[in-house]
This record gives C-alpha cells, sequence and structure tokens, in this order.
C-alpha cells in the first residue's frame, strides 16, 4: 500500500552527502546536557534549543532528515510554525523516536530489553498526521562478563522487527538501531564478534517478521574498542572491521546505513566515517550519519541558553554537518577543522 512512500522516504534519508541529526533526547538526558551549560531544562528551554538546531538556513544541503522527541513534534518555531512544517520548508524529512526506552530484561542481570510495543500502532498513526515520515527505535546491547546472552540479543531483535513491521504497515520507514554499547572494556574483536551476532540475528528476526529490507535504514553502531579497553584501534582499524562486520551482515537490499556516534567526540566520528567512505571496493548500500551529540555538542556549548548566541550556535551546527557531509564521501580532513577556528 505504501511501498512508494517508503521507498521515496528510504532513499531521501541516504541522498548522497546528506545524514541525519538526531535530536530525540529525552526529557531526563535533555535535562542532564542542559546541566552542562547552567541552563535549567524547562518547557521553553527545550524548544528554544531545539529551534535553533532546526531553523538554521542552508542546512537540508547536508542534513536529510531529523530525529524528534514526543515533546518536540508537538512545538513550533519561533514565529509560530509546526516544527515538523519548518522541517519540510526546508527540505528536511520529519522522524520520531517511538521507543519508551530500555528496562532490565527478566532472568538477564545486566542486560536490557527496549520497550514501547503497547499503543504503538495508534501513536504511529498520529505521529503521521503531525507530519513524521521515519520513525526511530533504539536498543542496547552491553558487552561485559558473559553477556550479552543470545536471550538478550533475541528478546531484542524480537521487538525491533515488531516495531519496524507496524512501521511499515502505518507508511513510515523504521530506522533500526541495535546499539553496541561502547562502555566497557572489551577489545576491538569482541565488539566485532557480538555486533556481527547482532545484526545476524536482527536481520534473520526482520525477515521472520515480513519486514522489507528495502524500506527500512539500519542505524549501526560502530565496532570499537571500549571504552576502558588499554588497547584503542587506530581510525583506519575501525573503519575496516566496521564495513567488514557489515558487509558479513546486512543484506544488499538495505538502501543505507547511518551511524551512531555512541559516545566519540565529535571529530572522532566523523574521521570513522570519512575513512569507511575513503576505502577502496564495492559496498551494496552507502555509509552516513545519524549522530545527536556528535553533532550537537559544539552548538550546544555555544549557545548557554542566550538568545544572543543563537546564530553562534548554528554555525557550529552548520560547520559539523558539512564536515560530516565531507566524510559520506571520504573528502573530510583535518583541515577543515582548522579552517572554522581561522573562520
Amino acid at each position: 500500500m505504501f511501498e512508494r512512500e517508503l521507498a521515496a522516504t528510504a532513499a531521501a534519508m541516504v541522498a548522497p552527502g546528506k545524514g541525519i541529526l538526531a535530536i530525540d533526547e529525552s526529557s531526563g538526558t535533555i535535562k542532564k546536557r542542559f546541566d552542562t551549560i547552567g541552563v535549567e531544562s524547562t518547557t521553553e528551554t527545550r524548544r528554544a534549543y531545539r529551534d535553533l538546531l532546526i531553523t538554521p538556513k542552508g542546512l537540508g544541503e547536508f542534513i536529510s532528515g531529523m530525529i524528534l522527541y514526543d515533546e518536540t513534534i508537538k512545538q513550533a518555531a519561533q514565529d509560530g510554525t509546526p516544527f515538523p512544517a519548518a522541517l519540510k520548508k526546508s527540505g528536511i524529512l520529519a522522524g520520531i523516536k517511538v521507543d519508551t526506552g530500555a528496562k532490565n530484561l527478566a532472568g538477564a542481570a545486566g542486560e536490557q530489553v527496549t520497550e514501547g510495543l503497547d499503543g504503538l500502532r495508534e501513536r504511529l498513526a498520529e505521529y503521521k498526521k503531525l507530519g513524521a515520515t521515519f520513525a526511530k527505535w533504539r536498543a542496547v546491547i552491553t558487552i561485559g562478563k558473559d553477556i550479552p546472552s543470545r536471550y538478550c540479543i533475541d528478546a531484542n531483535a524480537h521487538a525491533l522487527a515488531r516495531y519496524a513491521a507496524l512501521c511499515q504497515e502505518a507508511g513510515i520507514v523504521p530506522i533500526v538501531e541495535p546499539e553496541v554499547l561502547m562502555d566497557g572494556s572489551h577489545s576491538l574483536e569482541r565488539c566485532f564478534d557480538v555486533t556481527e551476532r547482532t545484526l545476524q540475528t536482527l536481520f534473520s528476526e526482520l525477515y521472520r517478521q515480513r519486514v522489507r529490507a528495502e524500506h527500512l535504514v539500519l542505524k549501526a553502531s560502530m565496532v570499537i574498542a571500549g571504552k576502558d579497553c588499554p588497547q584503542q584501534a587506530s581510525v583506519q582499524q575501525v573503519a575496516d572491521a566496521t564495513v567488514q562486520c557489515l558487509k558479513r551482515t546486512v543484506p544488499a537490499a538495505v538502501p543505507g546505513i547511518v551511524f551512531l556516534s555512541g559516545g566519540q567526540s565529535d571529530q572522532l566520528a566523523t574521521a570513522h566515517l570519512n575513512a569507511m567512505n575513503a576505502m577502496a571496493g564495492e559496498r551494496p548500500w552507502p555509509l552516513s550519519f545519524s549522530y545527536g551529540r556528535a553533532l550537537q555538542a559544539p552548538a550546544l556549548k555555544a549557545w548557554k541558553g542566550q538568545p544572543a548566541n543563537v546564530a553562534a550556535a548554528q554555525k557550529a551546527l552548520f560547520h559539523r554537518a558539512k564536515c560530516n557531509s565531507a566524510a559520506c564521501s571520504g573528502r573530510y580532513s583535518p583541515e577543515m577543522e582548522k579552517e572554522a577556528l581561522a573562520a
């Protein structure tokens, strides 16, 4: 019923040189971000901050879509334009986070499963009326002693597939996000193994639940050593391992893969993406970005909750979006950062 619409949306989401900006932080998470700059988290300060992220002129050159939070999709820009309409005017798709967060998985100590399936069909219908064309559901996979278990990977893959099927039924493109967390002291090789098993399980479950691979976008974590691992991999090692893992597990029918930053610094996340796209060899899908903090951090720091700083914050966001756009074709270089500092 929605095949042409879904195909067009998915293609637009991973258009050449463009990526997705995630501004879907929960109220609790955005409060933590605001605390770092001494700004109180209120309905209005959250609206004002999302306004500066949504309204920069020309951002649609580098950003294909933005993932909104439930509160945000119902808010409006300073001039009264609903945020989804403001995005559409800039040629940017409106997306929506629909999961309700990761909760402890019963019978599996230290592991979690993402919830939010109850009432999802009705919520998707509401979000579509509000202007959402795609959605996002994040699962979290923790690496530790004897984990992740088969049970945890299966439970999260099942939930992701149920969510994706409901999205496609509603005419909304699902972003499926099985994030393998960077927390821990695990090696690059251990991350590769867990990521490979997670993606194999996910796509098997998607197939079983009749989800069309050509009408979804994968939001993947990079194959990277844990933050506490004493042996950190080089940029090229991360790129090589990530691409190899994806080639083993992701069907060619998937329109594109966008990466999460997962706690990486803004410049390192860009460098990793660039290295993957600079590699020789054919890949069946484009590799792009769906960063949250790695795109927002400089803008948040520049803003500081002050209306007078909006232009500077938008300039910082524009710069990071431009750098990541260049990384989508392997054209990013550290000199681009120096140019921004000089300006």
